[in-house]
């Protein structure tokens, strides 16, 4: 977590440049906003888009256009379920892609047909609000199927908007942060915290062990992340255990 003035994509570029030389380029992922994506995204990063945001267009459209905005929501329920088989069987990475090149495919390119037929046989106004929804799906084509070639690419960035409410919250709570200080922070916290919460541990006991063992943590900070901290502890008590007095042994 970051609080400043800088947008989501010079943030990104800052922590692509901190990145050691020679790893692969990751898989990014965003709605289509252009200030959400680092400079020289196409080097730095493998880009995808999230479906979600183009599919609530359509949502917002079921009411009026509900036979073309059901056939678009029918395509990509079909294309969420095989996500979902593909997570249920576990699958890798790459089991993953061939299954949805296998089973998604046909549907993404049969919808980016029947989109782009409509625009271009004037069956759909291009200006309209549909021909709108189709033209965001269309013009963003590349990286909406990038889980079509990239192995363990997402669909969507769900998840990561669902992260960022709690922090918004924690903000709210704060009544804004008087400080940049004070964000920064608060954005430890917030980084902490989702961490605990990805690793399966409990953030209020994780930050209490922090607050006892100040000390052993500033020594050896890689051993009490949120993942490891627990082993640390039971390292700890191990130790002491063994220089614990020991009770004399009583004679029959």
């Amino acid at each position: 977590f970051k609080t400043g003035a800088k947008h989501a994509g010079e943030n990104m570029t800052e922590i692509l440049g901190s990145r050691p030389a020679g790893q692969p380029a990751p898989i990014f992922m965003a709605d289509a906003l252009a200030r959400n994506f680092p400079k020289a995204v196409e080097q730095a990063t493998k880009v995808a888009k999230c479906i979600a945001h183009g599919r609530r267009y359509f949502v917002d459209l079921e009411d009026a256009f509900p036979k073309q905005s059901q056939y678009v929501l029918d395509s990509l329920g079909t294309v969420f379920f095989n996500d979902a088989l593909a997570r249920t069987h576990h699958l890798s990475p790459e089991d993953r892609l061939l299954f949805h090149q296998a089973f998604s495919r046909s549907i993404m390119d049969g919808l980016k047909l029947g989109m782009q037929r409509q625009l271009d046989e004037n069956t759909t106004e291009a200006n309209g609000r549909l021909g709108k929804a189709f033209r965001y799906m269309l013009s963003n084509w590349e990286g909406l199927t990038a889980f079509l070639r990239e192995p363990g690419a997402p669909l969507e960035n769900n998840a990561v908007e669902r992260l960022l409410k709690k922090s918004v919250l924690h903000r709210k709570n704060s009544l804004f942060y008087r400080t940049n200080r004070g964000a920064e922070i608060g954005d430890i916290y917030m980084s902490l915290i989702y961490t605990c919460e990805l690793n399966g541990a409990d953030a209020f006991e994780y930050l209490t062990e922090l607050q006892i063992h100040a000390n052993e943590v500033k020594a050896q900070p890689a051993r009490w992340m949120p993942w490891n901290y627990r082993d640390t502890l039971n390292h700890l008590l191990g130790i002491r255990d063994e220089h614990a007095p020991r009770a004399s042994p009583i004679a029959a």
